[in-house]
C-alpha cells in the first residue's frame, strides 16, 4: 500500500474501535516487575525481546493501561513495547516517595525511567503528558538510550504550563500544585473527557488507588517545567510532536514546540489522549519515526 493508502488504513481501523477492556492487556502480554530506585513497579511487555525496543512512559493519573491499544500495532510491525506504572501511581502505588525529599517528585521519576532504559538496548521513547516531561530529561541526561522521542500531548510550554492551557489558562497564577492536582481529579471524576462506561469505571478505580501525593507533586513540575527544547533540539534524536485537535493546549503551541525541538508535528481529530482514541494512526506515525531514526542511524555508522 502507498503511504496515503496505509494512513487511511489506519484510520479505518480507529473508526471501528469498540468498547474496550481497559484492564486486560493483549492477551500475549507478559507481566513484569521492575525494580526501580524508588521501589517496584508494575509493567507488562508486548512482543518479542529480541525485537527493537519501544518504551511508553504515563502521564499524571495514568498507567501503562493507557497503551492496551497502542502496543498491538507497534508489536505486530516487529517491535518490543515495555510500558510500566510510575511511582505513586495505580498499581505501582506503593513505589515511592524519594528518600531524598520525600516527595514523589520529578528527579525520582526520571531516575526510575533512566535505570528502565539503561537495563537493556537504547529504545524509541514515548512520554504521555507529564511523561514526555521526564522524556524530554532523559534525552537532556542520556540521549545514548533514546533512538527516537515522540512527545504525546506533552505541555508545549515551560514553567508554569497550565498558563496556555485553554479556557482556564487565566487561573494557573494562582493555582497551588494541591490546588491543580485536585481539578484533574475533578475532571476525571465528573468524566469532562467525555469517555464511554467502560473507559470511566476504569480511570476512577485507578484513581482511587493512585497516591493524591504523587499526583500532586507531579503538578509542581507542571506548573514550573524545565525548558529542554536546547537539549532536545541538539541531541539530534528524531522526534515526533502527537496532539489532538481539541487537546488542552491549542494546536498552533505544539506546532510551534514541535520547531523548536526541530520535531515532526501529527495532529488527530481527538483530545488529549490519541493513544487511546486513534492509536492505529498514532502507530502509523512512530513507526515512520522509527524507519527516519533506523536511516539516521545507518547514515552514521556508514560515515
Amino acid at each position: 500500500m502507498s503511504l496515503a493508502e496505509t494512513r487511511a488504513y489506519a484510520e479505518g481501523l480507529d473508526a471501528q474501535i469498540a468498547e474496550v477492556d481497559w484492564a486486560a492487556p493483549d492477551p500475549a502480554a507478559a507481566p513484569f516487575r521492575f525494580e526501580a530506585p524508588s521501589g517496584s513497579l508494575a509493567g507488562w511487555s508486548l512482543g518479542d525481546p529480541a525485537n527493537p525496543r519501544v518504551v511508553l512512559v504515563p502521564g499524571a493519573t495514568g498507567s501503562k493501561e493507557d497503551f492496551v491499544l497502542l502496543a498491538p500495532p507497534l508489536a505486530e510491525a516487529g517491535y518490543f513495547v515495555q510500558t510500566f506504572d510510575l511511582a505513586g501511581q495505580y498499581e505501582s502505588a506503593d513505589a515511592g516517595p524519594s528518600l531524598a525529599t520525600g516527595r514523589y517528585d520529578f528527579d525520582m521519576h526520571v531516575a526510575d525511567v533512566l535505570a528502565f532504559l539503561a537495563a537493556g538496548d537504547a529504545a524509541h521513547v514515548l512520554g504521555y503528558s507529564y511523561g514526555g516531561i521526564v522524556a524530554q530529561q532523559i534525552v537532556a541526561t542520556r540521549p545514548d538510550l533514546v533512538r527516537s522521542l515522540t512527545l504525546l500531548t506533552t505541555p508545549p510550554a515551560v514553567g508554569n504550563t497550565f498558563r496556555r492551557v485553554k479556557v482556564v489558562g487565566f487561573l494557573a497564577p494562582f493555582l497551588t500544585a494541591h490546588q491543580a492536582g485536585g481539578l484533574m481529579r475533578w475532571g476525571i471524576t465528573t468524566n469532562k473527557n467525555k469517555v464511554d462506561r467502560a473507559r470511566f469505571d476504569f480511570v476512577v478505580n485507578r484513581l482511587r488507588v493512585t497516591r493524591r501525593q504523587s499526583v500532586d507533586d507531579m503538578m509542581v513540575t507542571m506548573l514550573d517545567a524545565p525548558d529542554l527544547r536546547a537539549a532536545v533540539a541538539d541531541s539530534g534524536i528524531p522526534a515526533l510532536v502527537a496532539t489532538g485537535e481539541h487537546d488542552l493546549w491549542r494546536v498552533a503551541l505544539h506546532a510551534e514546540y514541535a520547531d523548536q525541538i526541530g520535531a515532526e508535528l501529527a495532529v488527530y481529530r481527538t483530545g488529549h489522549s490519541p493513544c487511546e482514541r486513534t492509536p492505529n494512526q498514532l502507530a502509523f506515525d512512530m513507526l515512520r519515526l522509527f524507519e527516519r531514526a533506523a536511516a539516521a542511524e545507518s547514515a552514521q555508522r556508514d560515515k
